[in-house]
C-alpha cells in the first residue's frame, strides 16, 4: 500500500512521517468499502448485497470518501512504521498534520506527528566530585529518639472540664468556615478532628488559637496563609473558622524503667537493651541517609554531563500521574473538586503543571539516562543475588524472607527490586571512580529534616 514514506525529526523527539499511497490502493480500499456496504445496507428497492455503487454514493455521499481516508490513513501508517527504529512511544498515538487532500484518481500524501523515544549521548559517568555533610550521632539523638518511643506510648486521659488546652495536649475539634456575613461556607464543615497541640498536624494550623480553650468552647479565628502553605486549598487565602473544641485529653508518659522497655517490645529485658537498640537502628538510618544524599549528589553531578529532549507527551502523562497521586492524598474524587480548591488561592492546573514541570523533567531525563548506562554496561542480577536482598530487607524489618518476597510478588515489585540491585551497581562504579569532599558538619535531625 505505502508507495513511499520520508520521516523528519523535530524538537522534543517528535518526529513528522510523511506517506504516500498509490491511487490503484485508495480505489482498491474504496471499492472494498462499497462492498461492503452493500451488503449491510438496508435501502428500498433493493436487496442486501444488490444495491448499485452508484445508489450508495448518492446515498452517502463525502461519508464514503471520509471513511474510506480514515481507512486508508491507519492502514498506511501502520504498515510504515513496521520496519523503521521511529515507532510511536506508548504515550504517544500519530495525529494526522493538517487536511489532506484525498481523490480515487490520483496518489493519496499525508503527514502524521508523533513522539519516539530520545535519542541521546550517554555521559562519561568516570570522575564525577561531590560534597558530602560531616553527620556524626550524638547522645541527644538518642534522646530524641527515647522520648518519641516514650510519646508513643502514652496513656492519653480526660482532662477536667475546667481545665485548660496545653502544649502536648490531644485537642478534638469541629471546625467551619465563615464568609464575610458570617455565615457557613458549604462543605467547609470538619467534625471530629483530633491532633496534638504543637505538632501543627491540622489544617488550619490552630495551634496557638486553641491554647487556653476548654472542652465545650467556641471561637472564632481568622487567618492568613503564605502563597506557598502547604495545603493548596488555603493558599494564599484570607479564612474565617468557627472552632469547637469539643473533647480535651492529656497525655501520662510512662516511667522510664525496665517494665517500659519490656512493654515497647518482648526483645528487650531492660532499658539498657532498649538504648542500645535505638543506638544501632539510629546509626543504620544514619547510613541509609548518607548513602540516599551520596546518590543524589552523584546523579546531579552526572545529569549536568546530559542532555535529553524530551517528549512532550511523556512529560505530559507524568504530571497526570502526580496530579492523580495528589488528588488521592487529598481524599479528591473529581477534578472539579480539585480545580475549586486550586480556585480559592487563584491557581488552576496549568499554574501546578508549571511548577511541578521542571522537577518531572528532570526525573524523566535521569531515569533515561540510568537506565542506559545500567543496559550499556551490562550490569545484572541473578536470582540468588535477589533472594541475598529480600533477606537483607527481612532482617531489617523484623519479617521472615517469605513475608517479604509475598508483598513484593503481591505489589507486582519483584522486577522492580531486580532493577533496583542492577543500578546500585552502576551507583557503586559511579561512586569508586567519583572524588567525594568533605562537606559541612549537619546535625543528624537537619540531614533528616533536609532528606524528608
Amino acid at each position: 500500500m505505502v508507495a513511499s514514506k520520508n520521516i523528519e525529526r523535530r524538537e522534543h523527539s517528535s518526529v513528522m512521517l510523511t506517506v504516500t499511497v498509490a491511487a490503484a490502493d485508495c480505489k482498491k480500499e474504496y471499492d472494498k468499502l462499497i462492498s461492503e456496504y452493500s451488503k449491510s445496507v438496508a435501502i428500498p428497492g433493493f436487496r442486501k448485497g444488490k444495491v448499485p455503487a452508484t445508489v450508495l454514493e448518492r446515498k452517502f455521499g463525502d461519508g464514503l470518501r471520509i471513511d474510506c481516508m480514515g481507512r486508508v490513513l491507519e492502514a498506511a501508517v501502520e504498515e510504515a512504521i513496521k520496519d523503521i527504529p521511529e515507532k510511536p512511544i506508548a504515550y504517544s498515538q500519530p495525529s494526522l498534520e493538517g487536511t489532506p487532500d484525498f481523490a480515487l484518481d490520483k496518489d493519496f500524501t499525508f503527514a502524521v506527528t508523533y513522539d519516539i523515544f530520545p535519542e541521546f549521548a550517554v555521559p562519561d559517568w568516570k570522575g564525577l566530585s561531590i560534597e558530602l555533610p560531616e553527620v556524626t550521632l550524638g547522645l541527644d539523638d538518642e534522646e530524641r529518639e527515647l522520648a518519641a518511643i516514650r510519646d508513643r506510648n502514652a496513656i492519653v486521659m480526660e482532662k477536667a472540664s475546667s481545665a485548660a488546652a496545653e502544649k502536648g495536649d490531644v485537642a478534638t475539634i469541629d471546625s467551619i468556615e465563615l464568609d464575610a456575613d458570617d455565615l457557613a461556607v458549604a462543605g467547609s464543615a470538619r467534625q471530629d478532628f483530633t491532633f496534638e497541640i504543637g505538632s501543627g498536624f491540622n489544617l488550619y494550623k490552630l495551634d496557638d488559637e486553641v491554647l487556653g480553650m476548654k472542652a465545650g468552647e467556641s471561637k472564632t479565628i481568622s487567618k492568613t496563609f503564605a502563597a506557598d502553605y502547604e495545603h493548596a486549598e488555603l493558599a494564599g487565602r484570607s479564612v474565617k473558622v468557627q472552632v469547637t473544641l469539643s473533647k480535651l485529653k492529656e497525655k501520662k508518659l510512662p516511667d522510664l524503667d525496665d517494665d517500659f522497655a519490656q512493654d515497647v517490645s518482648e526483645k528487650y529485658a531492660t532499658l539498657a537493651d532498649l538504648k542500645t537498640d535505638i543506638k544501632a537502628q539510629l546509626e543504620r538510618r544514619l547510613e541509609s541517609k548518607i548513602r540516599e544524599t551520596r546518590e543524589k549528589s552523584l546523579v546531579e553531578a552526572l545529569m549536568k554531563r546530559a542532555t535529553v529532549d524530551l517528549p512532550a507527551s511523556m512529560v505530559e502523562t507524568e504530571l497526570a500521574m502526580r496530579l492523580e497521586g495528589m488528588m488521592r492524598q487529598m481524599g479528591l474524587d473529581s477534578i472539579d473538586k480539585l480545580d475549586r480548591l486550586l480556585g480559592y488561592s487563584g491557581k488552576t492546573r496549568a499554574d501546578l503543571f508549571g511548577e511541578w514541570r521542571p522537577n518531572a523533567e528532570k526525573s524523566i531525563a535521569t531515569r533515561f539516562v540510568l537506565e542506559r548506562l545500567v543496559e550499556e554496561g551490562k550490569y545484572a542480577c541473578s536470582d540468588a543475588e535477589l533472594e541475598a536482598e529480600l533477606a537483607r530487607i527481612a532482617t531489617e524489618s523484623n519479617m521472615s524472607v517469605d513475608e517479604v518476597k509475598a508483598e513484593y510478588e503481591k505489589r507486582g515489585n519483584l522486577e522492580y527490586l531486580r532493577d533496583r540491585i542492577r543500578e546500585d551497581r552502576l551507583m557503586a562504579d559511579i561512586l569508586a571512580a567519583a572524588t567525594v569532599k568533605k562537606g559541612k558538619k549537619l546535625a543528624f535531625v537537619d540531614l533528616v529534616s533536609d532528606n524528608q
